[in-house]
C-alpha cells in the first residue's frame, strides 16, 4: 500500500522531491531569465527561445555534474555510515542507494545533454542565418556589428564562408561539447546491466571517461561565444528605445548615438564542479594508500564449481558483518578493481572473499592460484566498506536472502552468530533469523556446507536450534538428481548438501514465507537482506509492503539489498 511505502521510503521520497524540485527550479528560473532579461535583449533578436533552452539545461548540467561523483566516494559513505551509527535506521539506510541516485543523475545528465545540444544546433543554425541575411533586418545588423569594433560582436560567425560543422569543431565550445558528449554516450551505455555482468572490463575502463567529460565540462564555456549587452552599454543605450534605431537609421535617435557594445557570459561550470572533484581526488588518493599497504595470502581453497576461496591477512584491517572490498590483482591488470563480499566474520584473525568463475578477470586470478607457483600472485586490497548487511544485527527478527553467490555476505553474517554463541555474547539483539538461499546447481552448495553443518551442530548443542531456520531451494535440476532426491526421501539428512534440512526444488512462494514470519512474530521489526537480482529484489520489496502493518506497533518488513 502507499501507505507502507511511504513509511519505509519517506526518506528517499524527500531526497527524490527535493532533487526534482531543484533541476525544476533552476531550468525555470534560468529559463525565464534568459527569455526577458533585457541584457540577452539582442542576443534573442538572432536565437530567439532557443537562447533560454540552451542556458536553462546547461544550469541543470552544472547541478547534476556537482551530484555525480559524490555517490561514488566510497570513503565518505563509509565514514558517514560510521557517524550515523547512532542515526534512525530510515537514514542510514539512505546510503545503500547510492548507486540508484548515480544513476538518476546520469540518466538527467543525458537528457539536459540532449536539450542543450539540440537548442545549440538550431543557435548555430540561426547565426549562420542571421550572417549571411542582407535584409536590413534587425538580426542581419547585429550579424555585421563585429565590423565596428572588437568588443562590438555579438554573432560568433563573422563570414559567409563559415558553415555550423566549422564552428562545431573549431571553436572551444564546438569541439569540447562534441567530445563530452561523446564520453556521456560511451558511459551511459556501457553501463547496462547486461555490460556490466558479462563485459566488466568495458564497464570499467568506458566509465573513466569521466575525466575527459569533467576536463571538457571545466573549459566549455572560456571562449564565451553567447554574449549579451553590458552593463554600460545598457545605460548608454537602453535595447527598448534603441534597437529600432540600429534598423531604421533616419529615426530620431539622438538618445541612442552610440552602438550597443556586448560581453561574453562568465563560464561558470568549474565553480559547480570544484568541490566534488577535490573530495573525488581525496577518494582516490586514499585508495592509492591503502592499495600500497601489503597483503598476505594465508590460504588457498578450491571449492568444486570453480570456486575460489582466499583467505588473507593485512595489517590494521577491520571489517563488519557483511562488507566488501575491491581487490587488484597486477599480474592480470594495473587498473581493474573488483568487489567482492567479505565472507570472513570479524571475530576471525583473518578475511576471506569467495571469488566465482564470472569473465576474464575472475577466470585468469582463479588459474594464477590454482598453478600453485612457489611465489603466489600479489593481492591488493581497498577497503572494507559498508553495505545494507551490517545493520542486520540491529533488528530483532532477519531473514536473508542469498541467490547463488549473492549467499556471500551471509557466509560473514552466520559466522559472526556462531562466534557470538560461542563467546555467549549478551549483547546480540537478534533473536530469529530466517536464511533463504536460492541456487541453479547444486555444485555451488559445496563450500557453504561445512558452515551450514557446523552452525546446525553448534545451534543443537547450545539448545538454540530453533534460532536458525534455513531453506534451500534449487532452482534447476535434472532427471538424475530427482530420482536421487525420491529414492533417498525418508533419510535424515539432504542428498543434495548432507544438512539436516531438505532442499527445496523450485523457487520459494514469499507471499506464504512472509505471511508464516508475520504470524510468528506480529509485533517484531524484521530486517530482509538480499544479495541477489534486481528482479528478485522488486518480489521482495512487493512482499514487504503488503505484510508490513499500518500499525508501527505490529510488525514492520524493511527491505536492504547490497549494491556494488
Amino acid at each position: 500500500t502507499m501507505g507502507n511505502w511511504l513509511v519505509n521510503h519517506w526518506f528517499s521520497a524527500a531526497v527524490l522531491a527535493a532533487w526534482l524540485g531543484i533541476n525544476i527550479f533552476l531550468f525555470t528560473y534560468y529559463f525565464l531569465s534568459f527569455d526577458r532579461d533585457e541584457r540577452y535583449f539582442y542576443t534573442r533578436a538572432i536565437l530567439g527561445s532557443a537562447l533560454a533552452w540552451a542556458r536553462a539545461s546547461a544550469k541543470c548540467l552544472n547541478f547534476n555534474s556537482m551530484l555525480i561523483l559524490l555517490p561514488v566516494c566510497r570513503n565518505l559513505l563509509s565514514f558517514l555510515r560510521g557517524t550515523c551509527s547512532c542515526c534512525r535506521r530510515t537514514l542510514r539506510k539512505q546510503l545503500d542507494h547510492n548507486l540508484t541516485f548515480h544513476k538518476l543523475v546520469a540518466y538527467a545528465l543525458a537528457l539536459f545533454t540532449a536539450v542543450h545540444t539540440i537548442a545549440h544546433l538550431f543557435n548555430l543554425e540561426r547565426y549562420n542565418d542571421s550572417q549571411q541575411a542582407t535584409d536590413g533586418s534587425l538580426p542581419a545588423v547585429l550579424s555585421k556589428m563585429h565590423l565596428h569594433g572588437s568588443n562590438k560582436w555579438l554573432n560568433p560567425i563573422h563570414s559567409n564562408r563559415t558553415t555550423v560543422e566549422y564552428v562545431t569543431f573549431t571553436t572551444i565550445p564546438g569541439l569540447t561539447g562534441v567530445i563530452i558528449t561523446l564520453a556521456l554516450i560511451l558511459m551511459v551505455t556501457s553501463s547496462t546491466e547486461f555490460i556490466r555482468r558479462n563485459y566488466f572490463e568495458v564497464f570499467w575502463y568506458t566509465h573513466h571517461l569521466f575525466l575527459i567529460y569533467f576536463a571538457g565540462l571545466v573549459i566549455h564555456g572560456i571562449a564565451g561565444l553567447v554574449r549579451g549587452q553590458t552593463e554600460e552599454s545598457m545605460e548608454h543605450v537602453p535595447p527598448h528605445l534603441c534597437a529600432s534605431c540600429l534598423t531604421h537609421k533616419d529615426k530620431d535617435c539622438h538618445h541612442c548615438r552610440k552602438d550597443p557594445e556586448f560581453g561574453s557570459i562568465p563560464a561558470e561550470s568549474w565553480k559547480w564542479v570544484l568541490a566534488p572533484i577535490v573530495l573525488y581526488l581525496f577518494e582516490r588518493i586514499l585508495r592509492v594508500w591503502r592499495a600500497w599497504q601489503k597483503v598476505v595470502v594465508t590460504k588457498v581453497v578450491m571449492h568444486p564449481a570453480r570456486v575460489l576461496e582466499l583467505q588473507m591477512h593485512k595489517k590494521g584491517f577491520r571489517m563488519e558483518v557483511g562488507q566488501y572490498i575491491f581487490v587488484n590483482c597486477p599480474s592480470i591488470s594495473l587498473l581493474e578493481w573488483h568487489p567482492f563480499t567479505l565472507t570472513s566474520a570479524p571475530e576471525e584473525d583473518f578475511f576471506s572473499i569467495h571469488v566465482r568463475a564470472a569473465g576474464d578477470w575472475t577466470e585468469s586470478l582463479i588459474d594464477a592460484f590454482q598453478q600453485q607457483k612457489p611465489v603466489m600472485p600479489r593481492i591488493e586490497v581497498d577497503g572494507p566498506f559498508g553495505t545494507a548487511s551490517e545493520d542486520v544485527f540491529q533488528y530483532e527478527v532477519a531473514m536473508l536472502v542469498g541467490a547463488g553467490i549473492g549467499v556471500t555476505p551471509f557466509a560473514s553474517i552466520l559466522k559472526s552468530i556462531w562466534y557470538k554463541f560461542q563467546q555467549a555474547d549478551q549483547t546480540l539483539k537478534t533473536k530469529k533469523i530466517y536464511f533463504y538461499w536460492l541456487c541453479r546447481d547444486t555444485g555451488a552448495f559445496a563450500w557453504f556446507n561445512d558452515l551450514l553443518a557446523s552452525l546446525e551442530q553448534k545451534m543443537a548443542e547450545s539448545g538454540k536450534a530453533d534460532f536458525l531456520t534455513y531453506r534451500l531451494f534449487l532452482t534447476g535440476w535434472d532427471t538424475t538428481i530427482a530420482n536421487n532426491v525420491a529414492f533417498h526421501f525418508d533419510t535424515a539428512t539432504d542428498t543434495v548438501t548432507g544438512l539436516r534440512h531438505k532442499t527445496i526444488f523450485g523457487r520459494p512462494m514469499w507471499n506464504s514465507e512472509f505471511g508464516a514470519v508475520a504470524a510468528a512474530h506480529p509485533r517484531s521489526v524484521v530486517g530482509v537482506f538480499l544479495c541477489g537480482p534486481g528482479a528478485l529484489a522488486k518480489s521482495l520489496q512487493k512482499s514487504c509492503h503488503q505484510h508490513s502493518s499500518l500499525d508501527p506497533r505490529k510488525v514492520q518488513f524493511y527491505f536492504n539489498k547490497e549494491n556494488f
